[in-house]
C-alpha cells in the first residue's frame, strides 16, 4: 500500500515519496511533508531555474540559493521564475 502524506506544497493527502531526496534532515522533513507530486513539479521546475539562470551547482552560492527557492516553492511563499520561459504549445 501506498504511503500518503498531507502535503505541505498543495494541502491535501496525496502520494508519499518512496524514500528522503537526500540525506539529513532537510531530506527528512521533505519525506515527511512533502508528496511525490510536489516533490515531481519541484523537480521541474529547479531545472528551469539552472537553466534559464544559468546557475552552476560547483558554486556553493547557486546551491544555497536554489535551496531558498526550494524551501519557498513547498511553503508555498512566492518564489523565483524563469523569466521569460514560454511554455510549449500543446
Amino acid at each position: 500500500m501506498t504511503r500518503t502524506i498531507i502535503c505541505r506544497k498543495y494541502h491535501e493527502e496525496l502520494p508519499a515519496l518512496e524514500r528522503a531526496p537526500f540525506p539529513g534532515a532537510k531530506g527528512q522533513d521533505i519525506f515527511d511533508h512533502v508528496s511525490a507530486k510536489a516533490w515531481a513539479d519541484w523537480q521541474k521546475h529547479q531545472t528551469l531555474l539552472i537553466n534559464e539562470k544559468r546557475l552552476n551547482m560547483m558554486n556553493a552560492e547557486d546551491r544555497k540559493y536554489l535551496q531558498g527557492e526550494m524551501d519557498k516553492f513547498f511553503s508555498g511563499e512566492d518564489y523565483a521564475k524563469a523569466e521569460g520561459y514560454v511554455p510549449p504549445a500543446q
